[in-house]
């Protein structure tokens, strides 16, 4: 493989890079002459009437934005030279350029092949040992948006070495300012074997820090989108990220993929059916967040129907019509012992009595048709007894009720929760009305698995879970039902779980989403965290996910790790007697740090314990130092992030500088949670971290 070459001094036609440079022009002119193409399409005469006007105008605009030239995001970044034709044997080599999206000259003829077209496949998969047909695989490098260097690789020369990629880990080491990017460019066998997967199946990606995971996620969106957009138009996808500051940093991926119409949420805003004003506490979430309690409500929903004791009798005409207690009870416990919904039921009853009905006039010489049998279910008295014996459930005010009435939780929860259990889910004082109940992120989870017992979901077409760990069962099972009849991508790392109910294995949590059995597929090659950090991170694995594999960086970065213990320029005879004066000593290492990573180009991180963040922002503030919060953009004033260890999941910095990871610990409620919440914090950088502690590491990290 060649060395990526330095920008071009000449402008003769026979330099390659200039040449590159041309076709890049070329392609851009292009991509302009397509834009303004569907700026003037005229559609005065085209719609039927104004609402298809409205909605042909819509989409003619959705693609004009996609079609936008983003003039620091290079248009292609890599060339495909084939032996042959693709699919034609015999015939002569073609060469693509592999980009973002596709671009076509003014005959239609491709000056840019889209990276999802299966045409650019061996641009990610092809090697030495498989080449696929390709001669050349050519990677582009740029600064500021022009192209600056190219590099090659012979796939069919067995006598060239492969001494890696430089572009490749150039790319991959780019400062880190702004939001989330995409890494078309740099996508891995590995990866791009997850990002291609069937759209028909569920995939589960166990990835260590720094593999890409939430990346392939986002990624395999806009492939499905590009392999079956008819289907995920009409049918929706969705990406489901931990919180807010989390979406905002990865909301700019998918836009510059093209595609822009992907909606992303957070579980809460999932299952946002009642005001969220309270929390519980620690034991209370785990049991309300157990399995067991959709039993539970099921129960609590079916509780309402009684069977039948009195006839049903419907007046026609002169006539009267009646149906029998013992008739009504068969019709209403065929339809209990149903696997349907309570809802659909009730919409069905009416009709059954009806049918019973119209049965009888039949023998009774008459011959009603479907007009009458509607008639007949819209009768008062079918409607009263249908009233008396399945009655409409609202779910919240059954939520309420079943955590506020001891006898009504212990009737539908006997043999599944303990008395202690049950003691722990209701509410300590009952509240008077639902307005006043101190709903809790748990409660509504419990409000959306009651919704979905009486009327089933809406399903998407493909649903992107991130972060999956932190979810409880009852989160999976609501996550679940918004794909029932589509297809996951599950993102996750056991060993960043920091939830008292996070997942155990993936086999469990997959069984909870409703996607039993799906390929679980391991991501352990780390292409962002250097090795030293890596590897002083994973000494926490032992204790905090025994069954993992240690991940492996692929980037060697002397001096990427920096521990420092501070102590107070006058230490104390006894520490624990004068805190003080280690907290002072340690917030000036913090600032001195911080003024340090400064000096370097890219995004800081300084994450500390969430009780240690109002200090610390003090302290920024008092030293003039300019900082942001997690998820806001950074710029040339503002490249420090001030970021509390409970909001440091799923976020990357280009270097961390990481306040006393004892108070980390403690700042969780149990040891190995707070291991974990350290393990997340210590993995976030791309070229540095900086450890600062003035109280003992814990023990994992103190060899």
């Amino acid at each position: 493989m060649s060395t990526p070459t330095p920008p071009s001094t000449s402008v003769g036609s026979g330099n390659p890079l200039d040449r590159e440079r041309a076709h890049l022009s070329a392609s851009r002119a292009a991509l302009r002459a397509m834009r303004t193409d569907v700026e003037s399409l005229d559609i005065s005469d085209v719609a039927a009437n104004w609402v298809n006007a409205v909605i042909l105008q819509r989409e003619i605009s959705d693609r004009i934005k996609a079609l936008a030239d983003l003039a620091h995001t290079p248009l292609f970044f890599g060339r495909l030279d084939y032996l042959h034709a693709p699919g034609i044997d015999l015939a002569e080599g073609e060469q693509f350029y592999i980009g973002r999206r596709h671009v076509h000259d003014a005959d239609g003829d491709p000056m840019v092949i889209d990276w999802r077209a299966p045409v650019s496949q061996p641009f990610y998969r092809a090697s030495r040992k498989d080449p696929q047909d390709v001669g050349l695989r050519r990677r582009f490098g740029y600064t500021g948006g022009e192209l600056t260097a190219y590099e090659d690789e012979h796939l069919t020369d067995a006598t060239e070495a492969d001494t890696g990629s430089a572009l490749l880990a150039a790319e991959i080491e780019r400062p880190r300012v702004g939001p989330m990017r995409d890494i078309v460019a740099t996508i891995q066998p590995e990866q791009d074997e997850i990002v291609r997967a069937d759209i028909h199946g569920t995939v589960c990606v166990q990835g260590a820090p720094g593999t890409g995971k939430t990346a392939v996620g986002l990624h395999r969106v806009a492939y499905l989108l590009y392999a079956h957009r008819e289907r995920l138009a009409r049918t929706g996808t969705l990406v489901i990220g931990p919180n807010r500051s989390f979406l905002h940093y990865i909301e700019q991926v998918l836009p510059a993929l093209g595609e822009l119409d992907v909606a992303q949420a957070t579980v809460e805003e999932l299952v946002d059916h009642v005001a969220v004003t309270g929390a519980d506490p620690a034991d209370t979430a785990v049991v309300k967040g157990d399995a067991r309690m959709a039993q539970v409500l099921r129960r609590a929903v079916r509780a309402g129907i009684r069977m039948p004791t009195e006839p049903c009798v419907v007046v026609r005409g002169s006539r009267r019509w009646r149906v029998p207690a013992y008739e009504l009870e068969e019709i209403v416990r065929e339809l209990a012992e149903r696997d349907i919904r309570y809802g659909a039921a009730l919409a069905a009853l009416p009709q059954r009595i009806a049918h019973a009905v119209l049965v009888k006039m039949e023998n009774g010489g008459e011959a009603p048709d479907d007009r009458v049998q509607d008639a007949v279910a819209r009768n008062a008295a079918v409607k009263a007894a249908v009233k008396a014996v399945w009655p409409v459930v609202d779910p919240a005010k059954l939520v309420f009720r079943l955590l506020s009435d001891a006898e009504f939780l212990a009737e539908c929860a006997e043999g599944l929760l303990t008395p202690e259990e049950q003691q722990l889910v209701l509410w300590a004082k009952p509240p008077r009305s639902l307005r006043s109940a101190p709903w809790s992120m748990a409660d509504a989870v419990l409000v959306d698995e009651a919704r979905d017992l009486v009327e089933r979901t809406h399903s998407l077409g493909h649903v992107v879970l991130d972060e999956a760990q932190d979810l409880s069962p009852m989160q999976y099972r609501a996550v679940g039902r918004r794909c029932t009849t589509g297809s996951a991508t599950v993102l996750g790392d056991i060993a960043q779980g920091t939830t008292p109910w996070s997942t155990a294995t993936w086999a469990e949590a997959l069984a909870h989403l409703g996607k039993p059995g799906s390929r679980i597929e391991p991501l352990t090659k780390t292409f962002r965290v250097p090795s030293e950090v890596i590897t002083f991170a994973s000494r926490l694995l032992p204790g905090i996910a025994p069954d993992l594999e240690p991940a492996e960086s692929v980037r060697e970065s002397k001096g990427a790790l920096s521990i420092r213990q501070v102590a107070p320029a006058e230490p104390a005879e006894d520490p624990a007697e004068d805190p003080g004066a280690a907290s002072a000593a340690l917030d000036a290492a913090v600032l001195d740090a911080c003024r340090e990573s400064l000096r370097h180009e890219g995004s800081i991180g300084l994450i500390a314990a969430d009780a240690r963040v109002p200090r610390l922002a003090a302290l920024l503030d008092a030293a003039g130092l300019p900082y942001l919060a997690p998820g806001e953009e950074t710029s040339a004033e503002a490249r420090l992030t001030l970021v509390p260890a409970s909001l440091a999941k799923g976020l990357e910095y280009d270097y961390v500088v990481l306040d006393e990871p004892a108070g980390i610990v403690d700042g969780e409620p149990d040891v190995r949670t707070g291991l974990r919440r350290l393990y997340v914090c210590l993995t976030r950088p791309v070229s540095g971290l900086t450890v600062l502690h003035s109280r003992p590491l814990p023990d994992a990290l103190a060899g």
